[in-house]
């Protein structure tokens, strides 16, 4: 699908990352190419969080164009909130990363030409962030267990599959589910406490191989960890996996990819504002950062934390109107 291009009155400011292997010049000449058509841009390449921050710190009230993938979109919205400019902020998104997973949970277009035209003509909506107890952000998932093992090893396969192709075409998205794969067995189990809005969903006794918290559906390069997450409904998505026998890991995993692993009876998938682990020691993997040992962590839902310049919504069906339920 083309958006279809309108004139845009306000200025761009676009944020590159210089250090991004991922990152093709030639293709982001292309979308500037339609962003200047319509737009004043200007183009600020930073490698590091003392350039970010001095490019934000002159952005005024230009809109933010993030340019790079998940790990650089994740960069700038902290940086943002670390200055507390965040709340008010417009920012759109050209996807030029690996994974991409935040740009496919929001239907932000892959294609660089369309999802410039979608900066021009898109429409800034609100969305959520999650924020743990020290202030730290995360954008699209939080998760501990073997999937926080998962991207430890994933981000290794990930860069060596990378290599394996032409620019953004490679099989550098085999990396998640590889690393999963991989990380199933080792540890076979945690035992964590983990409470939904003050109500605990898994106690101790009940061994867990991973917890996730979603705010986006994917990780990974569109692996749907926590599939009806959405940064627009303003609620997190906690999914438990129980499955800790090697036949029920296996069989979790093929349906991972699927985004079918909720409907098994060791799978627990609720909904909620605040989420809080704590129990064994564990690792985290946040945005792909990976941190710990950790004994307990609290996340909630930031509402309306910014907004995101994201495809027109559809019209909603008349209430006489048959909808494809009836």
């Amino acid at each position: 699908m083309e958006w279809a291009t309108v004139p845009c009155v306000d200025p761009i400011l676009v944020i590159t990352n210089s250090l991004a292997g991922t990152s093709d010049q030639e293709t982001l000449d292309r979308a500037l190419t339609i962003l200047r058509e319509s737009a004043s841009v200007e183009v600020a390449a930073t490698s590091n969080p003392g350039e970010l921050d001095g490019v934000l710190h002159r952005a005024g009230s230009r809109m933010i164009v993030v340019a790079g993938g998940d790990g650089s979109l994740h960069a700038v919205i902290a940086a943002l909130h670390k200055r507390n400019e965040l709340a008010g902020k417009t920012l759109a998104l050209l996807p030029l990363g690996t994974g991409n997973d935040f740009a496919r949970g929001t239907d932000i277009p892959l294609d660089i030409d369309e999802a410039a035209r979608l900066v021009l003509s898109g429409e800034p909506r609100p969305v959520a962030l999650i924020l743990d107890e020290t202030g730290c952000v995360v954008v699209n998932n939080v998760h501990v267990g073997a999937g926080a093992q998962a991207s430890r090893r994933g981000h290794r396969w990930k860069s060596r599959l990378g290599s394996i192709g032409v620019g953004r075409v490679n099989l550098g998205k085999l990396g998640y589910p590889i690393g999963a794969l991989l990380s199933s067995f080792q540890p076979p189990s945690q035992r964590l406490r983990v409470e939904v809005d003050g109500v605990v969903v898994n106690d101790l006794d009940q061994p867990v191989m991973m917890v996730a918290v979603g705010n986006g559906a994917n990780v990974g390069g569109g692996t749907p960890l926590t599939p009806d997450a959405d940064p627009e409904d303003q609620t997190l998505d906690v999914m438990i996996s129980r499955a800790v026998t090697p036949g029920a890991k296996l069989d979790y995993l093929a349906k991972l990819r699927k985004g079918a692993h909720p409907e098994r009876d060791d799978v627990l998938y609720v909904r909620g504002h605040e989420v809080s682990v704590s129990g064994e020691e564990f690792f985290v993997s946040a945005d792909g950062e990976i941190y710990g040992p950790e004994r307990s962590r609290t996340w909630r839902v930031d509402p309306d934390a910014y907004r995101m310049v994201l495809p027109p919504m559809g019209p909603k069906p008349a209430d006489d109107q048959p909808t494809d339920e009836d």
